[in-house]
């Protein structure tokens, strides 16, 4: 095997931050292959269930997003209460040392080894010379940019923010599963998606975002007027996201997997007193997305101002 360039992280969300840490691997490779090294699933998922962060993407879209990053090819540690307590000795030697690696990239925050022993000054010293280690400082605007920042952002209603620190819009992945046809019967029909508790969504709201439906070539990709809640005008419990696809009524998506980019919040989820009232407010939701949309650009720009929310330390 040929020597590697390796980016460790956990890498939830991919986030600008996370990506610094591929593109420093990348650019100190030299031609050599980029090897990301990510965790799955999550540490403290299996250390402390009850205290596991919701996570930012599930494993297939991280595995994407580290190779758009620059990663060319992605080793998954399966995380076990059996590696929780290697030493950092064992952590070298089991996994980085036959990548045979000239250089590893971590994050100032990186730790790894029982107790989180070992950091990157942990890493220079075991490497004993075989390889180089750079340590990148945290990207920060009033705080490290994180994925918990991120996951606040999103419980905050806050898409653009989390945009920001994403360096793309939020996507919201799942298989499309049967609803209740109420859009379709008031002339919009949705993709819904389940939200298990274990990943991470915005807010209950009402959203202007993408629906895409990945593809062997390219993607499908429609702007959408999209809801997350439990539709309380139908006195509904299960919370869902509903993404209704602007000007297409006969999309047959059950079963399959998509996306739902989250752009910018219109508004609260309230209950109505009828169906009328209901479809006139859908209505101008779908004015308002097209509004927003046609505003904000059907991509993330790279290098976009941070919204002034981004600058607002919330607790």
């Amino acid at each position: 095997m040929t020597e590697s360039a390796i980016a460790i992280g956990n890498f939830d969300g991919v986030h600008r931050g996370h990506q610094a840490i591929i593109q420093a691997a990348a650019e100190a490779a030299a031609g050599r292959p980029v090897v990301a090294i990510t965790f799955w699933p999550h540490p403290i998922a299996v250390l402390s269930p009850d205290k596991a962060p919701a996570l930012l993407t599930e494993l297939p879209d991280r595995i994407e997003l580290l190779k758009k990053a620059g990663a060319d090819q992605v080793r998954v540690v399966e995380f076990t209460r059996q590696i929780a307590v290697w030493p950092p000795q064992r952590f070298v030697e089991s996994v980085l040392l036959p990548l045979r690696p000239s250089v590893v990239v971590v994050g100032e925050n990186f730790r790894f080894g029982h107790k989180a022993a070992g950091d990157g000054r942990t890493l220079a010293e075991l490497s004993l010379g075989a390889f180089e280690v750079k340590v990148l400082p945290m990207l920060s605007d009033v705080a490290p940019l994180s994925s918990s920042r991120i996951r606040l952002a999103l419980y905050d209603g806050d898409p653009a923010r989390a945009a920001w620190m994403l360096g793309r819009w939020f996507r919201y992945s799942g298989i499309v599963v049967q609803g209740d046809q109420r859009g379709r019967l008031l002339g919009f029909p949705t993709a819904n998606l389940t939200v298990p508790p274990a990943y991470a969504c915005p807010q209950d709201g009402v959203y202007a975002g993408y629906l895409t439906v990945p593809g062997p070539g390219a993607a499908r990709r429609w702007p959408a007027a999209v809801s997350v809640g439990s539709n309380p005008t139908f006195d509904g419990r299960q919370r869902r996201v509903e993404a209704h696809a602007i000007g297409q009524k006969d999309l047959d998506l059950y079963g399959v997997r998509v996306g739902v980019e989250f752009v910018e919040r219109i508004r609260a989820v309230r209950r109505f007193a009828d169906r009328s009232a209901l479809t006139r407010q859908l209505g101008e939701d779908i004015d308002t997305a097209k509004r927003l949309l046609a505003k904000a650009g059907d991509v993330w720009v790279p290098g976009r101002p941070a919204p002034a929310s981004a600058f607002v330390e919330r607790r």
